[in-house]
């Protein structure tokens, strides 16, 4: 097909930089074996090089470290045949599959390892295997021109509930919502050793996150709602962002008019189902391995043009949920028994019962949590129904539980985290909802007016 949602694929590429020096690779240069379907695919990619960086620009960037020339980033893009709904996947770049068109007996790696392979031609055909679907354009990124691109558009939406610091990526910002530049954006999207969400998943809903509030933002100032507004957008875009050969200016044009009539809960963001989130092998490392029977429906609801949010094949829905894993959350309970029925329940428990009161408070049991264990105070509240949570700034990094007279019922909980770091939602849910502080440039991770790194602004 033709006509793409390239102009999609320049926000969603957004999440990851924009070109290095590198030519896009075209789709048709790649073996092509997805059975295809309706509506237009479009792969995403960010390539881990350092390639033509210099020093100083690596520490400005704060992506010191050799690069592996490997995909760091990938995002499928999904656009339905009417226009009228937008799906984007992330794959995390340790997903264990089997790599295509390679001679000989069949070989299997992280995702991430075919480029260094065969390139792009062979990461999209590797995709279509691993995924059953046609890759009809693909678009190649890097580091160097994220910082412009985000520039350019005037900033990108950072937001947390809880401050953020990463020393790898140079994070470190507060609680709130922040108008970032292009190199803090770039700390937010790559840091992946960040409190109680660490690793890759945590990381693409980061990535996802700031996509959705920049469309967000473009729509609502009015550049995307008529051709002139929205030809401007894309000619900015177009400063730091190459597409393949086979779409024009007036294709973006088409299409990021398009987008900016998408409703926001016709705009779905996921991240492929995971099974096993540290699977060894000999060779390759901690892989990440799909959840076969969810990922499989994710799979075919792209290729039947249906939405993937609210598909309870791809995302069932638990009785009782948790937010956290039960055996990352140190309680401490003040009752053998109600301490005992948790340790079954899979919480990492010490029992406090030698030291609570002889006579027991009226009420419900009582769960105290320290700053930064919002979460996993939800996660104990869920396994005791009834129970009232109360902030104590004093506690250490623990959940203390205080049983009172009331008979305490613990409830078995499931904690999924696919449900927590990437489930399907809609646009309208996943934009930042914390509250922007008094001054948008407090914290690292903001655009500081009037400084050298304020956003240069659309122009």
């Amino acid at each position: 097909m033709r006509r793409t949602a390239v102009a999609l694929t320049l926000l969603t590429a957004l999440s990851c930089g924009t070109f290095a020096g590198s030519q896009a690779v075209s789709a048709t240069s790649a073996p092509t074996v997805g059975v295809g379907g309706r509506g237009t695919n479009i792969l995403v990619v960010g390539i881990d090089s350092r390639a033509g960086i210099s020093a100083a620009e690596k520490r400005r960037l704060h992506v010191g470290g050799k690069g592996c020339n490997c995909t760091d980033v990938m995002m499928l893009v999904h656009l339905s045949q009417n226009r009228r709904r937008a799906s984007i996947v992330s794959i995390p770049r340790d997903s264990y599959v089997e790599y295509a068109g390679t001679t000989g007996p069949a070989r299997s790696g992280k995702i991430n390892g075919a480029y260094a392979i065969g390139g792009g031609p062979l990461t999209v055909a590797t995709v279509e295997k691993a995924t059953g679907l046609r890759i009809d354009h693909y678009l190649e990124t890097g580091f160097t021109g994220f910082e412009k691109t985000v520039d350019n558009l005037g900033g990108a939406t950072v937001c947390t509930d809880t401050p953020l610091k990463d020393e790898n990526s140079g994070l470190d910002i507060g609680a709130g919502r922040h108008l970032a530049n292009g190199n803090n954006a770039l700390r937010y999207v790559r840091a992946r050793h960040v409190n109680l969400r660490p690793g890759d998943l945590g990381r693409v809903r980061r990535q996802q996150r700031v996509v959705n509030d920049l469309l967000a933002r473009l729509t609502a100032e009015g550049s995307l709602n008529g051709p002139i507004s929205t030809a401007r957008t894309v000619r900015t875009l177009l400063k730091t962002v190459r597409t393949d050969e086979r779409t024009g200016l007036d294709d973006l044009v088409r299409i990021g008019w398009s987008l900016g009539h998408l409703r926001a809960d016709r705009t779905e963001f996921a991240t492929v189902p995971i099974r096993l989130f540290d699977h060894r092998v000999p060779g390759v490392g901690s892989t990440l391995v799909w959840d076969e029977a969810r990922s499989a429906a994710l799979w075919d609801a792209l290729g039947a043009d249906r939405p993937i949010t609210g598909d309870t094949r791809i995302q069932p829905v638990a009785e009782n949920p948790a937010p956290t894993d039960p055996a990352r959350i140190t309680v401490h309970v003040d009752d053998a028994d109600v301490a005992a029925a948790l340790r079954g329940n899979g919480f990492s428990v010490t029992d406090t019962s030698r030291t609570a009161p002889p006579v027991r408070p009226a009420g419900p049991p009582v769960i105290r949590y320290a700053t930064g264990q919002q979460e996993n105070a939800a996660t104990v509240a869920a396994a005791l129904p009834g129970s009232r949570l109360q902030a104590d700034p004093d506690l250490d990094a623990v959940v203390a539980v205080a049983v009172g007279v009331r008979p305490v019922q613990v409830r078995a909980v499931t904690y999924d985290r696919n449900v927590a770091d990437g489930a399907p939602v809609t646009a309208d849910r996943l934009r930042c909802a914390v509250a922007a502080p008094a001054a948008a440039a407090a914290g690292a991770g903001a655009a500081r007016p009037g400084g050298a790194t304020e956003p240069s602004g659309r122009r």
